[in-house]
């Protein structure tokens, strides 16, 4: 089990780092705790997991993956660093 575990670990930290962190240049210890809430919203709500097959784990109440009609809008986090494309309700 502990091994498992580990696994999930290093593999959330090296997106953690090769999506956000080193793109950006932090000044203490608060931005990077901001940061770090940005990806967590980002990764459980408007990230695609490959593993639960490209689904997102916990959508907003909004999200509609049927919907095929509404524009296409992006909300983007950090600047532009994080990206989410969604399409509006129709």
């Amino acid at each position: 089990m502990t091994m498992y575990a580990n696994a999930f670990a290093e593999r959330w930290v090296l997106s953690m780092k090769s999506e956000c962190i080193s793109g950006l240049i932090f000044f203490g210890e608060q931005s990077l705790l901001r940061v770090l809430k940005e990806y967590l919203a980002h990764y459980h709500r408007e990230r695609n997991h490959q593993g639960k097959e490209n689904c997102l784990l916990f959508p907003s109440q909004d999200h509609e993956p049927e919907n095929r009609n509404g524009k296409i809008k992006c909300r983007s986090r950090l600047g532009g660093v994080l990206k989410y494309y969604h399409r509006e309700a129709a």
